[in-house]
């Protein structure tokens, strides 16, 4: 028999005082009622209750077992509860993982206008441009950049990843504007560390940017290349989305734009679940909107 619900018709016919009063609670037959008191008594090896003229008494080790009984039925009744809770209204926490650059510049900012949307959900935001299992670390939903592998993951895609260069105005007027590829060879050119080869100083026409000269300036943080540009050191190489506010506020010049790599994919992944709760639902649709293709 089913111990749990064995433990609810003992509870049951403790507070009833009778098989028959715990029956008619229970919507089964006294009979049946005292044959899950019997399996219970089996498993224990003791007896719970004694019989008297018109009730059932308990006996001390019949006391203690109800009194634990309780406690562990109102504990299954409250994880209950909660994961109802949750599954009506986004409430709880969410692991996201997302790449350095996009997460610390676009993604966060994002995040924060999700939780003044839903004020019962937290983030936990892990940024890292290694790949991470979803599944073996623990996270829900990954932003990840570049072709995907075949996996189980849903995988939604987001806006294309696409590369920019560029120059502060002090910097050109300084060394002047390149007008190809080649011409980069005259110049400095901020390296950063932490590219994948298919994202290294590649331009179109270029099969492996043999034109660009070993860089003087090569850090594993792009905010940290990004300000060398600003102080006009010189070129970077970056994604379009980090460097659209310099560009538009005119901090930084676009250049050799017929010649940028074709964007890299990236998409919003999670894991397949038929009974999704609100928070991942809600969190994906709101990234969905923020970040999908335009």
């Amino acid at each position: 028999m089913d111990k749990l619900r064995s433990m609810e018709i003992f509870v049951a016919t403790v507070d009833a005082g009778s098989f028959a009063g715990a029956a008619e609670r229970c919507g089964m037959s006294a009979v049946m009622v005292g044959k899950h008191i019997r399996a219970l008594e089996q498993l224990l090896g003791a007896s719970l209750l004694t019989r008297t003229t018109r009730r059932h008494a308990l006996t001390e080790i019949g006391r203690q077992y109800a009194a634990h009984c309780r406690q562990i039925l109102a504990q299954i009744a409250d994880a209950e509860s909660v994961a109802e809770s949750m599954r009506a209204a986004p409430r709880g926490l969410l692991r996201v993982t997302a790449p350095v650059s996009f997460g610390a510049t676009w993604l966060s900012p994002a995040v924060t206008d999700y939780l003044a949307r839903w004020p019962d959900v937290s983030v936990d935001v892990s940024l890292n441009d290694r790949t991470v299992d979803l599944v073996e670390e623990g996270f829900d939903v990954a932003v990840r950049v570049g072709p995907l592998p075949d996996s189980s993951l849903v995988a939604r895609p987001l806006r294309p990843y696409g590369m920019t260069v560029c120059a502060a105005p002090a910097y050109l007027e300084r060394r002047g504007t390149p007008q190809t590829p080649a011409d980069l060879a005259r110049h400095e050119c901020l390296e950063f560390t932490g590219w994948v080869p298919e994202a290294r100083w590649k331009l179109k026409g270029e099969a492996d940017g043999r034109h660009i000269p070993p860089s003087r300036f090569r850090a594993n943080s792009t905010q940290a290349l990004r300000m060398a540009a600003l102080a006009g050191f010189g070129i970077v190489m970056q994604a379009e989305m980090m460097l659209r506010p310099d560009i538009e506020a005119g901090r930084l010049v676009p250049l050799l734009q017929a010649f940028l790599p074709t964007p890299r994919p990236m998409h919003l992944l999670y894991s397949c679940d038929r009974q999704a709760t609100p928070k991942l639902t809600t969190f994906v649709d709101f990234l969905l909107e923020r970040f999908g293709p335009a």
